[in-house]
């Protein structure tokens, strides 16, 4: 029960700041975006009653890193400097989710049998990079630095499979996948064109894709 209106806050948090958005009056539209990740993350408290291991801690340093994130974006019409700390701060988060990912114990799968996995991965990123290609100018090399390390997060949410339940593996999968649309619809409205609902698809998407991250990697042990 605790662990369900936990997640009905997170939920209204998001859904408040996408009523909000940024016509939303300060501090209340900021309040309701810098209030989702501590929730999940007490969400995530919550169910590790065994104890934190070595991959729950990466999880959770992932999510702080995703609400420093957060709250510099919010930041960034007032200082341009606080995207670019924005942006290092979603890099480290999915390095952490990524390396969670990664050293789960089993094999690697598409490291060994399953490379042709990877196929859909690397055609989506090359796409991406090609499309925002000229409108990059002096973010070129951040950016393309950043779609590396996202999608080797969702590289490494693939690899998972085999290792964990099918349960786990597709939640987290989900998650990964919702956290790239989100990823790229950032980009392109900010370096190509902006587009109507932006503000809708990036946040609803994100606050999917965090919840799928982290339930699915709880999954991950309430199914063993």
């Amino acid at each position: 029960m605790k662990t369900r209106i936990i997640s009905l806050f997170y939920f209204l948090s998001g859904i408040l700041f996408l009523i909000l958005g940024n016509k939303g009056p300060f501090p209340l539209a900021f309040i309701a975006k810098a209030l989702i990740i501590p929730l999940l993350m007490i969400l995530f408290l919550t169910k590790c009653r065994s104890g934190l291991s070595s991959s729950h801690r990466f999880i959770f340093a992932g999510l702080f890193f995703s609400w420093a994130g957060d709250v510099a974006l919010e930041f960034s019409h007032v200082n341009g400097n606080m995207f670019i700390f924005g942006l290092v701060c979603f890099l480290l988060a999915h390095v952490m989710y990524f390396t969670v990912f990664i050293t789960t114990p089993g094999e690697n799968v598409i490291l060994s049998k399953r490379v042709y996995f990877l196929i859909p991965v690397l055609l989506y990123g090359a796409g991406l990079i090609y499309y925002l290609y000229d409108d990059l100018a002096d973010m070129r090399i951040p950016v393309i630095i950043y779609a590396v390390v996202i999608l080797s997060m969702l590289a490494g949410a693939i690899n998972r499979l085999r290792k964990v339940t099918s349960k786990s593996f597709y939640i987290v999968l989900s998650g990964a996948i919702l956290f790239v649309i989100s990823d790229s619809a950032i980009a392109i409205n900010k370096f190509s064109h902006s587009f109507e609902y932006s503000s809708m698809v990036i946040m609803s998407t994100y606050v999917i894709a965090q919840y799928l991250i982290v339930t699915g990697f709880i999954n991950q042990f309430s199914d063993n």
